[in-house]
């Protein structure tokens, strides 16, 4: 009967009172009743935080639900900026599809809740709780059971980690425990008066730490940069070092914190002198640099770079899910985030989706010329044209596959790459087509070792997506693993950075 006991935080406000008692009446427990999933019931109690069948007890008190009815309870907490309108967008979309209807109560400056109604019936089924902080808040929120799902805009860090393994939480970084539910980049801008096009990492590392502070630097005219950015919140410096003040450099005219990120790049718009790291969400009116590095190679800014995760400054946002089983209506609205009619919403929400598309070799131009630039010692003209051969007729999807750093663990992103494109080939999207799984490396090493690690790793995705894709008609697909190496860089290898983005699989469409 009982199926967990997980010493958890302090009890939420909706528990209320409820007596459980075996159906042979030997075994009895008093408690919390924290939530009902529709088959199990969780109870805080003396030894911690049950979770047991329903069907195996009698269930007495306020706390006890309606078995034939019961109305989820879901509490989220965390970023403002993903539940103030991307998560409302999602559940009030997500509320029409499945024929319900969204009542929305604001319970407070912070926080407001959704009431999801069977107009067939008048009956309430499920309620969405809303508390809008920040992700520290809402992390740890999560692991202390004060919430179902935490809104994020960043990564855990490596604390969090720790204090959810400490508290009997589990592993953050575990798969599927952070669902992107959409994405957006970081963007260095200008003004459209400003004559500067590119930057390099290098020149904006140097920006933020304050050793490089006149545009003459930048190929530009003599005057400082006035540098912007959003108020710290923890996701900007995941990619890029804290900013230092250089000494007798005044803070403020040097660098400029903004709460809006709409404000924001409507200032850079107006200052020829404004250097914005703005978000690709809030882009306005302000003109986004292409990124280059030490080798020359640029990388520009688009939907389907983002999409890729070839942009290498991306900032997702995230839903961080507990190790337990959610009531019934969460993981159905979990599981519709993966569907085009949630990346319809999330594009009308002013952010990019997720759904793949495809990308014809002819468009590819960008990213042929980097490899063409790269070939030398290790990578011959010979090799380029091998991967070119095998790619001419084919469409890349902008389904790519990372891992985690030091592992054969996916990603965030490429877990959820990996969910949408098993069911697409479930559903027959891709019947009578060839997968080919290209795998690259970085350039570090020899070139016949990161030939025979490219392939591995597209082979390591081959069979994930066998084992996601347990419905599908495998004789109606043909799929298919290839390495090429380091033949095809998009980022430059002095950097970790840019050997992370070098790093992955593509898929391709014959």
């Amino acid at each position: 009967m009982v199926l967990a006991l997980l010493p958890l935080g302090a009890p939420p406000a909706l528990a209320q009172d409820a007596f459980l008692t075996s159906r042979d009446g030997s075994i009895s427990l008093e408690g919390d009743m924290l939530g009902f999933d529709g088959a199990f019931y969780r109870l805080r109690t003396d030894f911690g935080v049950i979770t047991l069948d329903a069907e195996g007890v009698y269930c007495e008190g306020p706390g006890c639900p309606d078995l034939i009815h019961p109305i989820a309870e879901i509490r989220f907490s965390g970023e403002a900026s993903v539940g103030d309108i991307l998560l409302p967008a999602l559940l009030e979309t997500f509320a029409a599809r499945s024929a319900l209807l969204a009542k929305r109560l604001e319970t407070g400056p912070d926080s407001f809740s959704y009431h999801l109604v069977d107009p067939t019936e008048g009956r309430l089924v499920g309620r969405f709780h809303f508390s809008l902080n920040d992700s520290t808040t809402g992390i740890a929120d999560l692991i202390a059971d004060r919430a179902d799902l935490a809104m994020a805009n960043r990564i855990a860090t490596a604390d969090e980690i720790a204090e959810g393994k400490k508290a009997g939480f589990g592993d953050l970084t575990a798969p599927r425990r952070a669902r992107i539910v959409a994405l957006d980049g970081l963007v260095p801008v200008v003004s459209p008066h400003n004559p500067i096009r590119r930057i390099s990492f290098e020149q904006l590392e140097a920006i933020r730490a304050g050793t490089l502070l006149d545009w003459a630097g930048l190929g530009g005219t003599a005057a400082p940069i006035d540098l912007h950015e959003p108020v710290s919140d923890g996701s900007v410096e995941q990619i890029l070092p804290s900013p230092k003040r250089s000494p007798g450099k005044d803070s403020q005219g040097w660098l400029v914190r903004h709460e809006s990120g709409a404000g924001l790049v409507d200032t850079v718009a107006r200052s020829p002198d404004a250097l914005g790291l703005a978000r690709f969400s809030d882009l306005g009116n302000a003109r986004p640099l292409e990124l280059t590095g030490n080798c020359g190679r640029q990388i520009s800014l688009s939907r389907e770079a983002l999409k890729s995760e070839d942009y290498p400054l991306p900032l997702p946002l995230y839903l961080y899910v507990p190790p337990r089983r959610l009531p019934l209506l969460a993981r159905e609205f979990l599981d519709w985030l993966n569907t085009p009619a949630a990346g319809m919403a999330v594009r009308r929400a002013g952010y990019v989706d997720q759904i793949a598309v495809e990308i014809p070799l002819a468009a590819q131009g960008e990213r042929l010329a980097n490899a063409i630039a790269a070939a030398g010692d290790e990578v011959q003209i010979e090799d380029l044209k091998a991967m070119v051969g095998a790619m001419v007729g084919a469409q890349r999807l902008t389904s790519t596959f990372r891992f985690q750093n030091g592992s054969t663990q996916l990603d965030p992103q490429s877990e959820g790459n990996l969910d949408r494109l098993a069911r697409q080939i479930e559903i027959g999207s891709y019947d009578n087509r060839e997968i080919l799984l290209a795998g690259f490396s970085d350039g570090l090493g020899p070139a016949e070792t990161n030939q025979a690690l490219s392939l591995k790793r597209a082979e390591v995705v081959a069979e994930a997506l066998r084992l996601a894709a347990p419905l599908a008609d495998w004789n109606r697909v043909v799929l298919s693993a290839v390495g090429f190496g380091e033949a095809l860089p998009l980022a430059c290898d002095d950097h970790e950075r840019g050997r992370k983005t070098n790093r992955r699989v593509e898929v391709w469409l014959r």
